[in-house]
């Protein structure tokens, strides 16, 4: 497996809404494997597929409840609020404050093709908003009351 390239702000996949996914094949495996490799390189929290140039239904998330694959996600219901600090591999060098809901309930398979459903909360409940938003061509910046540059990488 690989680490793929991740687009930046600009690229016109990262605005398209991505096509649901129909067919459970090993091509999907490698595209999960792939993208969890690279989101662990990046040091990301989550990824989607739009972000590596693939406009489908896919996300992976990395959060202290461990790796998430989800494809064909739906929230079905958001409650509270939260604002704080989200950044974006697709953006780099930027971060920004956004309004999220604090606890998201969602739907969604696996790469098998079988149902899930998921309850998150805190951090884990914006990093599904976030990567959700991607597969219908919303960016954090689009939504951030702030945006503010990082310090550059030494």
């Amino acid at each position: 497996m690989s680490v793929r390239f991740v687009v930046q702000t600009g690229d016109p996949v990262l605005r398209e809404k991505c096509k649901e996914i129909r067919t459970f094949n090993t091509e999907l495996c490698r595209l999960l494997t792939d993208m969890k490799e690279t989101v662990r390189k990046e040091n990301g929290a989550g990824l989607a597929a739009p972000q590596i140039g693939v406009p489908i239904r896919v996300v992976v998330i990395d959060v202290d409840e461990g790796f998430y694959e989800l494809i064909n996600p739906v929230i079905v219901s958001a409650k509270g609020e939260q604002v704080g600090p989200e950044g974006c591999l697709s953006v780099k060098g930027k971060q920004g404050t956004v309004r999220r809901p604090y606890k998201v309930k969602a739907e969604y398979r696996d790469r098998y093709g079988k149902k899930h459903k998921l309850t998150a909360e805190g951090f884990f409940a914006r990093a599904v908003c976030h990567e959700l938003d991607h597969l219908d061509g919303v960016l954090y910046t689009d939504k951030a009351a702030e945006l503010y540059d990082l310090p550059p990488e030494e």
